[in-house]
């Protein structure tokens, strides 16, 4: 369980592939008294050499937040498949329709009315840094009858198969 350095690819793979299919993670900022501020984001891009994408309105706490502090936690969870990814890095965001363009799709009228167009939507973007998984098999008989074991033997519960990493993603590791 070691964090893995920047150019290790089947890594960075792996964190890619865990969370592509989870399209709400919880966007940690820290507010302008130092308290931490959770809120779910949906995804609209990932691409972990890249950054992950976001549209948000202008107007809003976290947009002020990551405009004084840089620094962000990503959350992502899929309870039933038994994965669970954190990741931080450093998030900007400014106006981009381009961006906006590409990244549109016809459901986002139920948060943006006016369309992609508005000028007060942006792109926010999240360029990971960090990052911490835990990706456990999700069937319910081996963890059941692990359960059942911890249970009877008074040891702790661990769950077989399940692999955690720490992984560095930052270009100057």
């Amino acid at each position: 369980m070691k964090a893995q350095n920047y150019y290790d690819e089947d890594s960075k793979a792996k964190l890619q592939e865990l969370i592509k299919d989870i399209k709400v993670a919880m966007l940690t900022t820290v507010s302008e008294n130092g308290q931490l501020r959770s809120r779910p984001m949906a995804t609209h891009e990932v691409d972990i050499n890249d950054g992950l994408w976001f549209l948000t309105e202008l107007n809003t706490a976290k947009v002020a937040e990551v405009s004084q502090e840089e620094q962000v936690n990503l959350v992502y969870m899929d309870v039933k498949s038994q994965r669970y990814v954190s990741l931080s890095g450093s998030a900007r965001t400014y106006r981009d329709q381009a961006k906006v363009n590409e990244l549109w799709n016809p459901l986002l009228k139920a948060w943006f009315p006016k369309g992609p167009d508005d000028p007060m939507i942006a792109v926010m973007k999240v360029t990971p840094e960090y990052a911490e998984y835990w990706d456990a098999p999700s069937y319910s008989l081996v963890q059941m009858f692990g359960f059942i074991k911890a249970a009877v033997t008074g040891e702790e519960y661990k769950e077989e198969g399940t692999e955690h990493e720490k992984i560095n993603l930052s270009k100057s590791a």
